[in-house]
């Protein structure tokens, strides 16, 4: 029995939606472990596009448990969104079970409203939020301020615990950002609606996921965003508000760190970010729009266009470290398709000429790092079509090895497009 999590070793967007897809197939069950809806995951079958939000991507399987686990923060509506678009387009299987923890916090009204009233006085210095309610809703988490879903089950204590956290959101939404203050009766009236709707998902999922692996049952751990979005190691404080790194697949699901044997990395041919925040590598030419253009740019969540550049092979190292990353699955190796020439950003060089090849902590430091490349020659070859290494131009061959060999992992999958079928696989991770 083998048991994978999946994580972003960039700034997200890497693609881990088609990869956990394809890797669902082998999985028993699937479990989301951290974020919320501020992320998205992009699958593409059979040239269909679907986007999910919240929902682990493993839903578009048959005889699959999905499980969002209680380091996720659920917003109800979007969960029950989610469900009716999977059920109208025939994408929720009748065999497969969807899981919420019950110990899962809840994104409520007052945290959407915080996000967007913060980000919008802060218009200077722009975290680059999604206005999602994410960030609030981990602060009331770790200030033990937090609603969970199984305390929607619990009237008396859900409207008390509403009582006191309006009480101190309605004053400072309308104290210090002048917003008009929430209906304490409104919020308690949808909230317990919702909670009638999302009852058959709700489980202890730490106990059934102890459960399923004690019968040797596979599981796949879907994480969000990326490693350097990781609110300790990534480039705060422009990250998400949780941890991404493969570490709290065990914290945000409720299962031993010894359960996950095997952590793949996945790593965009080429580095995007969206928002704010340092970004050494980004290109602001003709190469960087091929980038977005081609690999089609655009933030599943909130459509913000991303700023695209040479791959990065600090920040992959980084991501490797702190998660333990055994694989890499490298995705969009055909948007570099047609380009004279590639680059690999091999180390930093800081403004007073030193040499680096971390990323320093100071983000000050890293914003005005200059990065140091190798460069390759790039190929003009159409590769959607092929199934193994062998079948790629050489000189996308030699760029893959130097990547390789860099990182320090072995490459284990090769997206060459959108399609479940347009991947080059040398390795199951579910195999030792």
């Amino acid at each position: 029995m083998v048991n994978v999590a999946v994580v972003g070793t960039q700034w997200g967007d890497e693609g881990k939606g088609k990869i956990v897809d394809i890797y669902a197939e082998k999985a028993d069950i699937i479990a989301r472990f951290q974020g919320g809806n501020n992320a998205g995951h992009t699958l593409v079958v059979n040239g269909r596009k679907t986007i999910l939000h919240l929902i682990p991507s493993g839903i578009l399987h048959n005889n699959k448990i999905c499980v969002i686990g209680n380091g996720v923060v659920v917003d109800p509506a979007v969960l029950l969104q989610e469900i009716k678009e999977l059920q109208k387009g025939s994408l929720f299987p009748p065999n497969t079970k969807l899981l919420v923890s019950e110990r899962a916090h809840l994104i409520m009204p007052y945290h959407r409203s915080l996000d967007v009233a913060r980000e919008a006085q802060n218009s200077s210095k722009k975290i680059g939020t999604t206005g999602r309610g994410i960030g609030p809703a981990y602060e009331d988490k770790v200030a033990r301020r937090g609603i969970r879903v199984g305390d929607l089950y619990d009237e008396e204590l859900f409207r008390e615990k509403l009582h006191h956290a309006l009480e101190e959101k309605n004053f400072l939404l309308k104290g210090l950002f002048k917003e008009k203050p929430l209906n304490e009766d409104d919020i308690a009236s949808e909230y317990l609606g919702y909670a009638e709707k999302i009852k058959p998902y709700v489980a202890d999922t730490s106990l059934i996921l102890d459960t399923e692996i004690k019968k040797g049952k596979k599981i796949l751990f879907e994480g969000a965003q990326g490693s350097n979005l990781d609110v300790d190691y990534g480039t705060y404080p422009y990250v998400t508000s949780s941890n991404t790194a493969a570490g709290y697949a065990s914290c945000g699901s409720g299962i031993g760190p010894n359960a996950i044997n095997n952590v793949v990395g996945i790593c965009k041919a080429y580095t995007t970010r969206v928002g704010q925040g340092p970004f050494p590598t980004e290109l602001k030419d003709a190469i960087g729009e091929h980038m977005q253009k081609v690999g089609q740019e655009f933030g599943a969540t909130t459509g913000r266009k991303r700023r695209c550049g040479w791959l990065d092979i600090v920040l992959v190292r980084q991501a490797a470290r702190v998660s333990g990353i055994t694989a890499l699955a490298i995705t969009k190796l055909d948007v570099l398709t047609g380009l004279d020439k590639i680059k690999i950003c091999v180390g930093y060089k800081s403004d007073q000429g030193e040499f680096t090849e971390a990323v320093p902590y100071n983000m000050n430091t890293l914003s005005k790092c200059k990065p140091l490349y190798e460069e390759f020659d790039g190929w003009k070859e159409n590769i959607s079509r092929a199934k193994k290494m062998g079948d790629l131009p050489a000189n996308a061959q030699k760029y893959l090895q130097r990547l390789e060999e860099l990182s320090g992992v072995n490459i284990i999958l090769v997206s060459v497009g959108s399609g479940r079928g347009e991947t080059i696989t040398l390795k199951d991770p579910f195999r030792n």
